[in-house]
């Protein structure tokens, strides 16, 4: 069975310093302290571009399994992706309050942090924290 290949590691914590567009940069700042202040926990990286908070042991029916972060964000090219690792089926509400996004499967795409409803993000991330340690147990 494959491995995960992206593991939390020790990658500089200048990350976010580094992000050359300015409007992004900011917005990654705001959303780090966002996820920091609702799991208690200080950021780590996970690969060379996500940078995830918390972690918990996921086993899957096939037998796979790994390590992975509960909440977290990457700056990329087209927009700020933030990972909701439950997925967004259950925040319907939620989500049509949220403002300008699309989604994936656990991934929230937004352009601007300005585009978004800043408190039903943070309602979001919260409820999305609270659901993974109902399944997984308290934050590590």
């Amino acid at each position: 069975m494959a491995e995960l290949k992206t593991k939390k590691n020790k990658a500089s914590e200048k990350f976010l310093s580094s992000i050359a567009d300015e409007a992004k940069r900011n917005d990654c700042i705001e959303i780090e302290k966002m996820m920091r202040d609702a799991t208690g926990c200080a950021p780590s990286m996970w690969g060379d571009s996500l940078v995830g908070y918390g972690s918990y042991h996921f086993k899957y029916k096939s037998g796979r399994e790994g390590d992975w972060f509960r909440v977290g964000f990457a700056p990329r090219a087209q927009n700020v992706t933030i990972y909701i690792m439950n997925g967004f089926e259950r925040y319907g509400k939620l989500m049509s309050k949220l403002g300008k996004h699309s989604t994936g499967k656990s991934c929230l795409y937004i352009k601007r942090l300005s585009e978004v409803d800043k408190r039903v993000l943070r309602e979001l991330i919260t409820e999305s924290l609270q659901y993974l340690e109902d399944k997984y147990g308290p934050v590590e």
